[in-house]
């Protein structure tokens, strides 16, 4: 990334109202800086850029890779079955943020260019630099529905997954969204978020100038707790070092913030999140007290509500989880875009998306239309306050 001008990327990302932090310049060199993503990592930078003249008119970040640890493609079967056919599966070509699965923009363009043309103009570069350089496939992680529609267009094929976020219904408070749950849920969640009060652990947001006042403090805080957590678990992965949140809550505050839990003076637990104009991301959590129903409020409720109260669409609390539906997340879908350069396995590979994507498109349905009564008991309940309003 320090190849790229900072203001040039930057200036693409603020142009597009669907990028998220993650695609910023900052976000994406305090990774390579930290030796987070770096090749002794497993991540080398490709990343692409598409110029006029001076001007920086599209790019992505991208990168050649020799496994999947980390990028949350789920294409470990692919890789195995390549295998068994003695076909190569690595290395690959991915479009996508290290360690962070969140739908957003993956290519930037500028403000005013013609979109489709400059998305097919970096997708053949790719291309082109999986034949230069022997990358088996080129792949698109985590971009937004119109996007992976795009992508298509290009000639990758589309994937589709599932993560649990939750979605602002216009609640006019947290009552309101606790009214839209059945009621052995809404009891549930009530008994839960009332866990921290009687344990004596007090919840808050800390953001924006606080952040900046002291962004080494808050960094070393979310990192420390971080590894509190990721150090207890057997498959635990500390993808992420010290370094990188030093980096990104000094250069950019303004994005990120921390759910800080704490009981009498000491740090408790902490959750590191950021945010777009429409849109809250759950990134990391760690403890250093183990609490009943601690990671559900620090995760989960604490950042409902404040999505509530700051009018936020939808907060994506990061990927797995499907304790989330259980507590007001719903199920959304996740895309991907694929090609291989070998062309039996470009075809097959091809063939079965299709069959998957209908099979996972009808699943959703079927779960939106059991889910579809209390969204509709919700609008009529919007729709008589706003009559009696």
């Amino acid at each position: 990334m320090a190849d790229v001008p900072r203001d040039a990327w930057d200036a693409l990302v603020a142009g597009d109202t669907t990028a998220s932090p993650f695609v910023c310049w900052t976000y994406l060199e305090a990774l390579e800086h930290a030796g987070c993503a770096t090749p002794q990592a497993g991540w080398q930078p490709r990343h692409l850029t598409l110029w006029r003249g001076d001007g920086l008119i599209a790019a992505a970040p991208a990168y050649a890779r020799t496994g999947s640890e980390g990028d949350f493609s789920r294409d470990w079967g692919w890789a195995e079955s390549c295998a068994r056919m003695s076909v190569p599966y690595y290395p690959k070509l991915l479009i996508g943020v290290p360690f962070t699965p969140v739908t957003g923009r993956r290519i930037l363009v500028a403000p005013g260019e013609d979109r489709a043309a400059a998305v097919r103009a970096l997708v053949d570069a790719a291309l082109g630099l999986c034949q230069t350089e022997h990358l088996g496939s080129l792949q698109v992680l985590f971009p937004d529905v119109d996007e992976v529609a795009e992508l298509e267009c290009a000639g990758l094929a589309r994937r589709m997954d599932f993560q649990c976020h939750w979605q602002n219904a216009g609640y006019c408070d947290t009552a309101a969204w606790l009214g839209g749950l059945g009621a052995k849920r809404r009891h549930q969640a009530r008994r839960e978020m009332a866990a921290p009060a009687a344990q004596g652990i007090t919840i808050r947001a800390v953001r924006g100038d606080e952040i900046a006042r002291d962004p080494q403090r808050w960094a070393r805080a979310i990192h420390g707790a971080y590894r509190s957590t990721i150090d207890k678990l057997m498959w635990g992965r500390p993808w992420l070092n010290e370094r990188f949140f030093l980096r990104i809550f000094s250069g950019m505050p303004e994005a990120i913030e921390v759910v800080e839990a704490s009981r009498e003076g000491r740090l408790v637990a902490a959750a590191f999140n950021a945010r777009s104009a429409t849109r809250l991301f759950g990134r990391t959590w760690g403890c250093h007290e183990e609490h009943p129903f601690l990671h559900f409020n620090v995760c989960l409720y604490f950042s409902i509500e404040d999505c509530i109260a700051r009018g936020l669409q939808v907060f994506e609390g990061g990927a797995g989880g499907e304790h989330k539906l259980y507590r007001g997340f719903d199920l959304a879908p996740t895309y991907s875009a694929h090609a291989f350069l070998d062309s039996r396995l470009d075809r097959a590979v091809r063939d079965f998306l299709q069959v998957e994507v209908a099979q996972r498109t009808e699943a959703l349905a079927k779960w939106r239309d059991r889910h579809r009564p209390m969204i509709q008991s919700l609008n009529q309940e919007k729709d008589s306050r706003g009559s009696a309003a």
